[in-house]
């Protein structure tokens, strides 16, 4: 009996997955519940489990992009008839027989690819399972790999764009006196021979991130097989610093002579990013009000309870939750900010899920804070934390990052006086939080130096008026302004 392992559904907008990881070789034998491959979407990396105990026959190879639903591979459960390989020796096709290369499905809507860049040479003799190229369409970048082992021969080259289908390579397969990677003592036991199998001593996309870091793969230790680099060791490699920078000669240039350009190509990521951007510009209505609000009651809040407070619940006290709860008190109050538009409806929620803006090393995320409403000052900085520390390590689920009904981004940590956020569709409105700055301010009549932060309400003016904006602002900045009110719930 066979088993079809489909992409999960994953969360309402996401309609594609990149294969990150194969854990599983094609024809090895799988248990019931043990992890097959990792996936990985443009918000997060998740895990896919085998439906059943049996032998795995692959549909797809890691870095192919497939759309939700799709058979990634299938579980022959009639182990007793398909022999289970050894470490030794792998399942192989037929000796002599040509396997096809052709650009996979990558998402419904995308018809073309682009063939990046090749890692491996026209007669290159290959393993089942090397990096054969890197692919790249408008929405991700991702990597293609060898079907069997043989010889390859690239029929498209460098820099085409090709149509899903199309033919690129073909691979001749060998015998397994021909396969470039040994297990015998003599090829395990000397680095030289460890390089050799590996190929090249990154991945592309590992190589590409090293490549703009301008470190060199030699210097990073990688995680992968044979010390392969993989990407999450570019991402942390760091820079090494001069040994000894007094000495460096820094030409001055002439005065006649113009700085140099260079151009880099603009990546599919960026360009669906760019997109969305301009969709939401486009298609809303979009305007921001702002205020200031003054933060000495709740700095001197903090500063006399934060101790206690981190003694008690074992999680700092910060500036977000504050924020938050005002925010879910203020939402209650003008319901038309926590709404979102479906078509010919306005859909309103009784409930507040809060997104958080959060700096990632893939780029900015924004997990939900779930019924943010119902929670207290230490339950909300602990899911920050908990949402923030996964995001740190490319850990957030699907759902970690989809539902949201309103979203708080906050540009001071990174120096920002002052912006105009742009909504996180489908929701309809912002809050941004910029840099706390000592301002003279007039108090009672009197010229006082006070911590003042700009908030800025980015939102969509077909369903927000601006009584409701500028009210929901004004309330938010009393509630900062007096946070005896968000702990007595008055």
């Amino acid at each position: 009996m066979s088993f079809e392992v489909k992409i999960p559904t994953v969360g309402e907008s996401i309609t594609e997955v990149t294969i990150a990881n194969v854990l599983k070789k094609e024809g090895e034998y799988v248990n019931l519940d043990e992890i097959i491959c990792e996936l990985e979407s443009d918000k997060a990396t998740f895990e896919l489990n085998a439906p059943a105990a049996g032998i795995v026959k692959w549909n797809a190879n890691q870095g192919d992009v497939l759309a939700i639903g799709q058979v990634v591979c299938s579980i022959e459960t009639k182990t007793e008839l398909l022999p289970i390989p050894s470490a030794e020796k792998s399942a192989e096709p037929t000796t002599g027989q040509t396997i096809e290369i052709k650009v996979p499905v990558v998402g419904e809507s995308i018809s073309e690819v682009t063939l990046a860049n090749w890692v491996k040479k026209n007669g290159d003799l290959v393993n089942s399972g090397d990096l054969l190229c890197e692919i790249e369409s408008d929405k991700a970048t991702f990597e293609l790999q060898a079907e069997a082992s043989g010889y390859l021969t690239i029929l498209i080259e460098k820099g085409t764009t090709v149509a899903i289908g199309t033919l690129i390579a073909t691979i001749l397969t060998s015998t397994t006196s021909d396969k470039p990677v040994s297990n015998s003592p003599e090829t395990t036991s000397k680095p030289e021979a460890q390089k050799s199998t590996q190929g090249n001593p990154a991945t592309p996309l590992a190589a590409k991130i090293l490549a703009e870091k301008g470190i060199d793969p030699s210097a990073v230790t990688g995680s992968g097989e044979h010390g392969k680099i993989m990407k999450e060791d570019a991402l942390k490699a760091q820079t090494p610093k001069a040994s000894n920078p007094t000495q460096e000669v820094i030409p001055t240039p002439k005065s006649d002579t113009k700085g140099s350009t260079r151009r880099e190509k603009l990546s599919s990521l960026r360009k669906t990013v760019a997109r969305r951007l301009v969709a939401v510009k486009n298609e809303t209505a979009m305007l921001t009000t702002f205020n200031e609000v003054d933060m000495k009651p709740i700095m001197d809040l903090r500063a006399k309870y934060k101790d206690k407070f981190k003694e008690k619940h074992n999680v700092g006290l910060g500036f977000m939750s504050f924020f938050t709860k005002a925010v879910c008190v203020a939402l209650a109050e003008f319901p038309s900010v926590n709404a979102m538009i479906d078509g010919d409806e306005i859909v309103f929620h009784d409930f507040a899920d809060i997104s958080i803006a959060v700096s990632a090393p893939k780029g900015l995320v924004v997990p939900v804070i779930r019924n943010a409403e119902k929670m207290n000052f230490s339950e909300i900085e602990k899911e920050i934390v908990r949402l923030a520390t996964k995001a740190r390590d490319n850990k957030l689920s699907i759902d970690e990052m989809t539902g949201g009904t309103f979203t708080i981004t906050n540009g001071g940590i990174f120096g920002s006086m002052m912006s105009t956020p742009i909504i996180n569709a489908p929701q309809s409105a912002i809050l941004g939080m910029h840099n706390i700055v000592d301002r003279a301010v007039v108090i009672d009549g009197q010229i006082q130096v006070r911590p003042i932060m700009y908030v800025a309400l980015s939102y969509d003016h077909r369903i927000i008026d601006g009584r409701e904006s500028v009210g929901f602002l004004v309330k938010v900045k009393q509630l900062l302004e007096e946070p005896m009110r968000l702990l007595l719930d008055i």
